[in-house]
């Protein structure tokens, strides 16, 4: 693995330690990184760790980070049939939700082309979504058949919503600039005995400390904080959500594991055996990935009390 001083510098900005963003606290530098997933540019980019909340946080965030979101940033699917396919490995996330609320109004944050909004749709809920993309937006409406509003910013829209049974936000929390404003909106917008379900990269993994900066989950610069479990369930007891599930061995949560391996691997070595060679590494590494909380990413289910 290449040493972080072989990363070009990033402009005007190298301290070693900044204000946390979410607290005010003293952060300190854990990594510097790339683009390693796409390669969209040399740019490097600093990475802080809270004294405080515990987040590892991306700062400064680039101007230009829209240029990180290419138009093939979202697989659209050509037909209904098509999405139906690409759904097959999401019945996990539906069946998870069924367990804690097994039908009423949901809102999905982030949904792209809908996989999970179209399994969720077809069991009987009453699905909208809030989505960035214009093209899944229209996906959304026009295919899936689901109420879409087009905006990065939840936080904002939410509010302005009717209230809902279930919140999803499945790998999206890190990508929102404002998070806990956004787990608030959604607390505010739940209905009593309604759940939000997260899912998440998980800035303990063990994955982390093996590979740094190629850790496929940092995805810079497109994640701009991991969110550590214990400091995400705290801010939610705060707003009256009871933590339900905290795992990072759900199925889909296995499922990152593997795939945080492989694509790690692929991040440091660049050749076609890295693939391989990430897929025996998840094998040896099963007991470490299942011990604790040490999984690649987790999943959280957080209910709101009755009043």
């Amino acid at each position: 693995m290449r040493d972080l001083q072989h990363l070009p510098a990033v402009p005007g900005h190298s301290p070693e330690r900044v204000p946390c963003r979410f607290c005010g606290r003293p952060a300190t530098l854990r990594f510097q990184t790339m683009d390693w997933n796409r390669r969209l540019s040399s740019q490097a980019f600093r990475y802080y760790r809270c004294s405080g909340c515990a987040v590892t946080f991306l700062s400064p965030v680039p101007g230009d980070l829209g240029r990180y979101y290419p138009p093939d940033y979202y697989p659209m699917p050509a037909t209904l049939t098509d999405l139906a396919r690409m759904a097959e490995p999401e019945h996990y996330k539906l069946a998870l939700v069924q367990r804690y609320h097994p039908g009423g109004r949901l809102l999905e944050i982030g949904p792209a082309t809908g996989a999970f909004a179209y399994l969720a749709k077809a069991a009987g809920y009453e699905v909208d979504t809030v989505e960035i993309d214009a093209a899944c937006c229209r996906f959304l409406r026009e295919v899936v058949g689901v109420g879409a509003i087009e905006s990065g910013a939840p936080s904002r829209v939410i509010p302005t919503l009717d209230g809902y049974d279930v919140v999803a936000l499945w790998h999206v929390i890190e990508h929102i600039p404002d998070p806990w404003e956004t787990l608030a909106a959604a607390a505010e917008r739940l209905r009593p005995g309604g759940i939000v379900v997260i899912g998440a990269p998980n800035p303990d993994a063990f994955q982390l400390r093996v590979f740094g900066q190629y850790w496929t989950h940092i995805d810079a610069p497109r994640h701009l904080q991991l969110l550590p479990i214990e400091t995400l369930t705290h801010r939610a007891r705060l707003l009256g959500l009871r933590p339900l599930l905290q795992s990072t061995r759900t199925p889909g949560d296995l499922g990152w594991n593997v795939f945080g391996w492989q694509k790690s691997m692929q991040n440091v070595l660049q050749g076609r055996a890295a693939a391989a060679i990430g897929w025996w590494l998840s094998l040896a590494a099963l007991p470490v990935d299942r011990a604790g909380r040490l999984g690649s990413t987790y999943t959280v289910v957080l209910q709101k009390e009755e009043p």
